[in-house]
């Protein structure tokens, strides 16, 4: 369907669908009906028209045998307000969608709670130190002491052995 022609048909169908179905067909079989989506072939000879029926299996067993029994006033509508030489013959096919989604959420469901249960049992230990950020040193560390005795070298009184051949010199 990559021809903007064919997609304006499918969705003029889908709409004309939709409103039959609303309106026109007072099948007491015809359940909840959604029309999700119309697919119509190159040629614009066939109509496959997905739909979703809320409810369980049973409502979705009448609304199909009501659709089938339907198709023909469904049909002869489309051919009116579409009025093309062709009419597309309609297939109804319910829709897959909604049951691999549920599938689907049932199974991200599972693997999040396995997730929980594994990340419950592995606790809260780290690797390596507890605390990995650097700390400033405390008093008594064999470094600091290293740190002590150069500051004091530094400092203007005191002389290291460079300073000391300066000093003779002067």
């Amino acid at each position: 369907m990559s021809n903007p022609r064919v997609r304006k048909i499918a969705d003029r169908i889908q709409v004309i669908v939709a409103e039959m179905l609303e309106r026109r067909i007072k099948d007491p079989r015809l359940g909840f009906v959604t029309i999700t989506d119309v697919r119509v072939t190159g040629d614009s000879q066939q109509a496959t028209i997905f739909y979703t029926v809320l409810g369980a299996d049973e409502e979705l067993a009448n609304t199909a045998a009501a659709l089938e029994s339907a198709k023909g006033v469904i049909r002869s509508e489309v051919a009116k307000q579409l009025s093309m030489r062709i009419v597309p013959s309609l297939t109804f096919i319910p829709d897959a969608l909604p049951e691999s989604a549920r599938a689907l959420d049932e199974v991200l469901a599972r693997a999040k709670q396995l997730d929980e249960e594994v990340a419950a049992q592995r606790g809260t230990t780290y690797a390596g130190e507890p605390d990995p950020y650097k700390k400033p040193r405390e008093a008594g560390d064999e470094d600091d002491e290293l740190d002590d005795e150069l500051d004091d070298l530094d400092q203007p009184g005191n002389l290291d052995a460079g300073d000391a051949g300066d000093a003779d010199r002067a």
